[in-house]
């Protein structure tokens, strides 16, 4: 089971590190200046982090149904990490856009998997 899993465990793994570590870790990250980069962030985690679970599980992927119940996984983890941020850190806090963006990035690895599917190549494993 780990061993099928080893990537999104991974993947999970440093998510919530990030998410739990000190704010002040991040503030030399601010010498790009681009507005919301940090929802750019949590898009990109929660897009990689769905699409690393599609591609672990690609042959149980059998309809779009499953690919949604899986898809439930990343959500439900990133809004109940999003809501533990206030209470377990005392540099951060829960946002909604954070919970949007992390959802944004699952639902667009989706997108992209049903765009891809029908042209993946079978032969390699």
């Amino acid at each position: 089971m780990i061993r099928n899993n080893i990537f999104t465990i991974l993947v999970t793994a440093i998510i919530v590190y990030l998410s739990f570590a000190n704010a002040k870790t991040f503030e030399g990250v601010d010498i790009f200046k681009i507005p919301y980069l940090d929802k750019i962030v949590h898009f990109c985690l929660y897009f990689l982090l769905m699409m690393v679970i599609i591609v672990e599980h690609r042959k149980s992927l059998t309809n779009t149904r499953i690919l949604i119940s899986i898809a439930l996984i990343p959500v439900i983890l990133g809004s109940i990490i999003e809501l533990l941020q206030s209470d377990l850190t005392t540099t951060r806090s829960a946002d909604i856009f954070d919970i949007i963006s992390n959802t944004s990035g699952v639902i667009c690895s989706i997108l992209l998997w049903l765009i891809i599917r029908p042209y993946r190549f079978d032969q390699i494993r």
